[in-house]
């Protein structure tokens, strides 16, 4: 939360830091703890530690967090510690008090590890937006980001699998296999924490003599501006016209049969992307 960021961004990030903790405690004392789901992150770990020496799991989640946010610190810098300061003293206390309440959950194994999965994603991702860290678990998979330079949700959903094959020798490979279920929900609400807010949308490069012509339809029919790159064929060297197009998902089969229309034969690559910025996507076009 450091940077040039305005109060009121500052205000949010903080906001997005306490939802995320409380979201990501909810999962560790409603679900992977009494479940004993062999997750990943502390609460994971603290399953398979509270088996083997007879201790707290609450303990050793307070423990464990506390110890490697002092490594992130050292690893990561100052500017760390700052953004994961709130939430390495909010998790703890949250799984404290959340613990104070008696909630015991009637659930099968299976729903209790996707819905595990569910919060702690969503937490984990919520305090990702901020550029903060919930510390705990997260913190070697931002070392190796650091290093690396691998996508950071990769990095997680590696470290919580490893996290999750090592409970295999505790509890066996069944329970470690219905583990990998919260794993993977959790690596896909992050990534979708991570792009909230986001307007996805599809970039279309059109190569077609008919380039005037599509170009000209895509503006009275669709309503969308386009941009001609320049290009030179690899193979014949002969210049030629890229018609880029970036417009919503529900545009594209409009678009599809304008260009099937005016050229059959055209060349067309389409990609989806996960965000776009600008005139008719953040903000209105001038007419609307």
């Amino acid at each position: 939360m450091e940077g040039k960021k305005t109060g009121k961004e500052q205000i949010l990030d903080y906001f997005l830091v306490v939802a995320g903790s409380f979201l990501l405690a909810i999962s560790t004392s409603f679900f992977v703890l009494p479940f004993e789901i062999l997750t990943g992150g502390v609460a994971g770990i603290a399953v398979v530690v509270a088996s083997v020496f007879d201790v707290s799991s609450e303990f050793v989640v307070n423990g464990l967090t506390v110890s490697l946010f002092v490594v992130g610190w050292i690893f990561l810098g100052k500017g760390f510690a700052a953004r994961t300061f709130l939430s390495s003293l909010l998790y703890p206390l949250f799984v404290s008090l959340l613990n104070t309440t008696g909630i015991v959950l009637d659930l099968d194994p299976i729903v209790a590890t996707a819905y595990a999965g569910v919060f702690m994603g969503a937490g984990v991702g919520l305090v990702f937006r901020t550029g903060a860290s919930t510390g705990g678990m997260d913190v070697p998979p931002l070392i190796m980001h650091k290093i690396t330079g691998i996508d950071l949700s990769n990095l997680v959903l590696l470290t919580d699998a490893l996290t999750v094959i090592a409970g295999i020798t505790v509890f066996g490979i069944e329970k470690a296999l219905v583990g990998m279920i919260s794993v993977y929900v959790s690596s896909i609400l992050i990534d979708k924490m991570l792009l909230l807010g986001g307007h996805q949308a599809k970039a279309v490069y059109i190569i077609s003599d008919k380039y005037e012509d599509i170009r000209n339809d895509v503006a009275s029919k669709i309503g969308r501006g386009t941009t001609l790159l320049e290009a030179q064929g690899g193979y014949t060297g002969k210049e030629r016209k890229v018609l880029l197009v970036v417009l919503s998902q529900k545009q594209y089969p409009e678009l599809n049969r304008i260009v099937m229309h005016r050229d059959p034969t055209a060349f067309v690559i389409v990609s989806d992307t996960t965000e776009v910025k600008g005139e008719g996507f953040t903000y209105p076009t001038p007419d609307e």
